[in-house]
């Protein structure tokens, strides 16, 4: 008990630009998962890693496979304690035609028990093949198929009280974007923001949170783009969402103590 006490006290905090964080804090292990069709994955797997480090108390793992296919099956997925070790993963893949759902059952197994989850653009269609069941898009907390041409994007904030939203911009106009057409928002499924398709002519969510079982999932369908990826803004989000996923964000929309940036 002693000794307890001990290391408590030594804890030594430290002020940073995005928070406060404890010298002997574990970082948080995520575990970015990316590949496949129609993005610049290989890029994409520093400016996530790197901005969100910037920003908090994470350490990564990444995964990219699969080269420009669409139905690779990510190799770490095949093993039944794949997401061992690991406080969050951050989905980026985009694998539409893997159809087989125990395999995607696999998948989904640790984040209904409770592992955090971040889902982003290509992964909402990502298992879009297993057509009417409804597995994937349950735990995504928002049902697409397809999107629309690429156009700037006028994303709205909704919930600017919400942790995740309080630093977001009441209108952020992107770059040219896909935005991709949400045909369900699933009950446990919260919209954070939305934009309007100038195809379909109706307002669709790009920012969300979703509970899945025992798990927290924040998802955005942006930034099939590195230029709205590399944002501070989408970075921003991206960090608090993430935070939020893992519960480390506090009411403020801040790290809680000793998840910000070292």
């Amino acid at each position: 008990m002693l000794k307890y006490f001990l290391v408590i006290a030594t804890v030594c905090l430290v002020a940073g630009p995005f928070g406060l964080f404890a010298a002997d804090v574990k970082p948080l292990r995520a575990l970015l998962i990316s590949g496949g069709c129609c993005h610049d994955y290989t890029r994409q797997n520093k400016i996530i890693p790197e901005g969100v480090s910037a920003r908090a108390n994470v350490e990564w793992k990444v995964i990219e496979e699969g080269g420009g296919s669409s139905n690779h099956r990510i190799s770490i997925y095949e093993k039944p304690d794949w997401a061992d070790g690991y406080d969050v993963i951050v989905h980026n893949e985009c694998f539409a035609d893997v159809k087989d759902v125990a395999f995607v059952q696999n998948v989904l197994k640790p984040h209904r028990e409770g592992l955090p989850a971040v889902v982003i653009h290509c992964t909402m269609h990502t298992f879009r093949d297993l057509k009417t069941n409804n597995i994937w898009r349950e735990f995504l907390g928002v049902t697409t198929t397809h999107h629309g041409p690429q156009q700037p994007l006028d994303v709205k904030n909704l919930n600017p009280e919400h942790p995740i939203m309080k630093d977001f911009p009441a209108l952020w106009r992107t770059g040219n974007e896909e935005l991709y057409a949400i045909d369900k928002v699933w009950p446990t499924a919260t919209p954070l923001a939305q934009a309007y398709g100038i195809d379909n002519k109706r307002d669709h969510a790009v920012i969300w949170i979703n509970t899945y079982g025992k798990g927290r999932v924040f998802g955005t369908t942006m930034a099939h783009n590195n230029s709205t990826m590399q944002h501070t803004n989408y970075l921003n989000l991206l960090t608090r969402g993430l935070l939020w996923a893992c519960d480390k964000l506090d009411e403020n929309g801040q790290p809680k103590e000793g998840f910000g940036p070292k």
